[in-house]
């Protein structure tokens, strides 16, 4: 067998190559071309010619670099970089070449006990990429929302007003692109006055439901006291505004394109008509993809989230603890003498599925009886609001594991009857919450 320890980087990568009894025989410097990779390739083959004895830890799951790995058909094993920093001396002097050596020498003696990457098929890993960069654009969002708000607080305190709670609804967006002024917005008033409504026009292209309602709502807002800013700041930040406000409309605008996606990546058709619903006619889709869309409370965004970080082979986890475990939704137990602490969030886990199992289980409160139950009863024994949900999602990743390695959807009411019979009770049906 030969180990392959490897400390990355976004230039060159130290590689470390050793065999059980030898330890560590070569350490390396690969620069990041396919052509110094494609070298590094042709080194292991040269030393060990089974793809099959090669055990490669690295400390990424991801990357043109994995990629090439595993397509040469070498067993990669990622590894937290917390476990390497623990390998290290008394001094945890950082440094690349020991890290590799650490790498290969985890691959030799501690091989059997690090999970084997199983790598996404084309359609998984495309929704997982899609789904995070999602999640990505959610963020920036928010905080271009709170940057406009601040702007408009502070030069415009009108179009607050104007806005109530729909701030980034698209017409708001168009109208403050348009007008980023109060200025402005009254001269476009007062040519609304003279016969010239360009603020019924503008929320009519915008297909607001009632564009004379929006024009009476800037007049009376325009009317209002409020604070009026310096001039030289009003300036300043019209043209802010206008940009915060065109990168706001072209999220939107993308967000909508990746959630048609994602929806044509877990049905194999993308969704049409009223009743959103895909075609018979379908193509290939991500498996397990219906029955993620079955569980209460997942929705297209939510379950390709989850979906793409479990990825196509539910295989690879044995048990659902191995899944809550990854999901970082499973307590971790320390025990010492007689004490027992029981740590309720775990740290080493995939973040991307840890956050977006505890969004599940929030939205499945509203939409499952058996789900608010079980929160409602975590609370009252003291669990804090996120505890509770760890909790309930860990119930959840057990309940969607069977699932998917049975290949059937979810079905509240044999979920609801099965928990019963497992806790004593008469088979009473659990009222949805409302």
């Amino acid at each position: 067998m030969l180990g392959v320890g490897i400390d990355w980087a976004e230039e060159l990568h130290l590689v470390a190559l050793g065999r059980p009894g030898e330890g560590v025989v070569e350490v390396a410097r690969v620069e990041h071309t396919p052509a110094a990779v494609e070298a590094l390739v042709a080194r292991i083959a040269g030393l060990e010619p089974d793809p099959a004895e090669v055990r490669v830890v690295i400390e990424t799951r991801h990357g043109l670099l994995v990629e090439a790995l595993v397509d040469a058909g070498y067993t990669v094993l990622p590894v937290n970089p917390d476990l390497v920093a623990r390998r290290r001396g008394p001094a945890r002097k950082k440094d690349d070449a020991e890290d590799a050596r650490i790498a290969c020498l985890l691959a030799l003696d501690q091989y059997t006990e690090l999970r084997a990457l199983v790598p996404h098929g084309q359609l998984a890993g495309e929704l997982r990429a899609i789904a995070r960069d999602d999640v990505r654009a959610a963020r920036d969002e928010r905080r271009l929302l709170n940057r406009l708000r601040a702007d408009l607080a502070a030069t415009f305190p009108a179009a607050l007003t104007i806005a109530g709670d729909d701030l980034g609804s698209p017409v708001v967006l168009k109208l403050l692109q348009r007008w980023p002024t109060a200025g402005e917005l009254a001269a476009a008033g007062e040519l609304a006055a003279a016969g010239h409504d360009e603020v019924e026009a503008l929320a009519r292209q915008a297909k607001h439901g009632w564009p004379h309602r929006l024009a009476d709502r800037c007049a009376q807002a325009l009317a209002g006291d409020h604070f009026q800013a310096r001039d030289y700041l009003v300036r300043a930040k019209a043209d802010t505004i206008r940009l915060a406000c065109a990168q706001l409309l072209l999220l939107r605008e993308q967000r909508r394109a990746w959630e048609r996606r994602m929806g044509e990546l877990l049905l194999g058709d993308r969704r049409r008509g009223r009743a959103k619903q895909p075609g018979d006619d379908r193509g290939p889709a991500v498996p397990g993809g219906e029955i993620y869309l079955s569980f209460p409370g997942l929705g297209d965004r939510l379950a390709a989230r989850i979906a793409g970080e479990i990825g196509d082979a539910i295989g690879q986890f044995d048990t659902p603890n191995a899944l809550q475990c990854y999901a970082g939704k499973a307590p971790v137990t320390r025990r010492s003498g007689k004490s027992e602490l029981v740590v309720a969030s775990r740290l080493a886990c995939n973040r991307y599925l840890a956050e977006a199992v505890q969004q599940w289980a929030f939205t499945s409160l509203r939409t499952s009886g058996w789900a608010r139950e079980f929160y409602d009863t975590q609370r009252s024994r003291g669990k804090k609001h996120h505890a509770a949900l760890r909790a309930l999602g860990n119930r959840w990743l057990e309940v969607l594991w069977h699932c998917l390695t049975k290949g059937m959807p979810y079905d509240e009411n044999v979920h609801v009857a099965n928990r019963n019979r497992a806790l004593g009770r008469v088979n009473q049906p659990t009222k949805l919450a409302a």
